[in-house]
């Protein structure tokens, strides 16, 4: 089932999201629902929090649906290393139509939980790297408006406004 994504500034994109204990049918059901929720939109990567669940669950897939083996489903993720900086465009699902280049780590090491409550951890580089912070990020009730610059950050905040009064967003 497709699910609605909720945009900024939506309270639940900005509270911390709640760990996961149970591992479930439920939370499997939700998984499937967001790997196809972020497909239908096109994306690489959804948190929980964007589909209006405060947990900590996101599901990530850089081939965008083409490849099985690259789906990866990461519950109560945390980073444990970074290393280097990268500084490339970076788009979101709750910001459409919003693209700016933000710094990341190039590199970086997380620990997280499979849906069935196993941990296993695992590197990502460049693209993946800045995947796993994004999502992480949602899940910490950050967005990556506040990735931005002050001066970006202000004018997309206009931009969005803009949308808002004009019944675009």
């Amino acid at each position: 089932m497709i699910l609605k994504i909720v945009k900024y500034p939506e309270p639940v994109l900005q509270q911390p999201g709640e760990p996961v204990t149970e591992f479930n049918d439920d939370l499997r059901k939700l998984v499937a629902d967001m790997f196809e929720t972020t497909y239908a939109s096109q994306g690489i990567g959804l948190a929980a929090p964007q589909v209006s669940v405060s947990k900590r669950i996101t599901v990530i897939d850089l081939s965008g649906g083409k490849e099985a083996e690259q789906r990866l489903v990461l519950i109560n993720p945390e980073i444990i290393s970074t290393e280097g900086k990268q500084y490339e465009e970076e788009g979101c699902l709750s910001f459409p139509e919003i693209r700016e280049k933000i710094v990341r780590a190039a590199k970086v090491r997380i620990r997280a939980q499979d849906e069935n409550g196993k941990w296993f951890e695992m590197d990502g580089e460049e693209l993946l790297a800045r995947a796993f912070q994004h999502e992480i990020d949602h899940l910490d009730g950050i967005v990556f408006l506040f990735r931005m610059s002050p001066l970006k950050r202000s004018l997309n905040l206009r931009k969005i406004r803009k949308m808002q009064n004009d019944g675009t967003w």
